[in-house]
């Protein structure tokens, strides 16, 4: 299926005040319950340093189709055909949030980033779940993602609170619970990838990061960050990434 995608065009200027050639296309996918908005912060950043960013709904989320049998393959399929729906040639680089991050890993040999990026993203969950069960939860979790309950998290302003409580809002439960009623999920990172991740981290356990680190991905930790580790740590995470902040840098995945 297609996916809705925001197009953000960069918006860099030489010092004459012409626009720079864009240093080319990156894919930022959102977590759970998240959505385009998710990257709210992030995205003038991207622009501003020559980035065409192409954010997506994932299936259930924000605007994009539901798809009450969904699983992983399925959603990353639907990532790989709306990414080349929009670009004619592979984006440069790819991040995903948590969540994102699995649908990333799983995208990423068709999709074909030149820099992957994991976002405290544990890349697995068991499966075997009941539907209607998890649907329930799922309903009763978004429901209480209130303005005022997202506000008590560490780094939520008023804005990004409001972001996350309208993502809340269009979330769909039942696909996002078919996701885990099959087979176990256990993605890996393309090598070469970057894994930055909160420290310490609710998702990614000290073994799956050494087990990262032994298979040549780049493991960075954002001491204090939350999950969302841009909101409360926005600079922390910037510096993280100069290969995506600060582009034509050394490892910039253009070169």
């Amino acid at each position: 299926m297609l996916l809705h995608a925001e197009i953000t065009l960069p918006t860099h200027q030489a010092a004459d005040g012409t626009r720079e050639h864009d240093v080319g296309s990156i894919v930022l996918l959102h977590g759970l319950m998240g959505s385009t908005e998710s990257w709210h912060d992030l995205v003038p950043l991207l622009a501003a340093k020559g980035w065409r960013v192409v954010a997506i709904d994932l299936p259930g989320h924000g605007r994009s189709p539901r798809d009450p049998g969904l699983t992983v393959a399925r959603a990353a399929a639907s990532v790989v055909r709306t990414v080349q729906t929009h670009l004619r040639r592979p984006p440069a680089a790819a991040l995903g949030h948590s969540y994102g991050g699995t649908v990333l890993a799983a995208a990423a040999p068709a999709l074909e980033p030149g820099l992957a990026v994991f976002v405290d993203a544990a890349l697995g969950f068991a499966g075997g779940a009941d539907h209607a069960a998890l649907t329930a939860r799922y309903a009763a979790d978004a429901a209480s993602r209130t303005v005022e309950a997202l506000r008590e998290r560490p780094g939520y302003s008023v804005a990004a609170a409001q972001r996350e409580a309208r993502a809340a809002q269009l979330f769909d439960p039942a696909t996002s619970a078919s996701i885990s009623c099959g087979a176990n999920v256990d993605e890996q990172p393309p090598p070469g990838s970057i894994a930055v991740v909160a420290d310490p981290s609710r998702f990614v356990s000290d073994d799956a990061a050494s087990r990262w680190e032994e298979a040549g991905i780049d493991v960075r930790r954002i001491r204090g960050a939350a999950h969302t580790p841009w909101y409360g740590h926005l600079d922390e995470f910037v510096s993280a990434l100069p290969e995506v902040f600060e582009p034509r840098a050394p490892g910039y995945p253009g070169q």
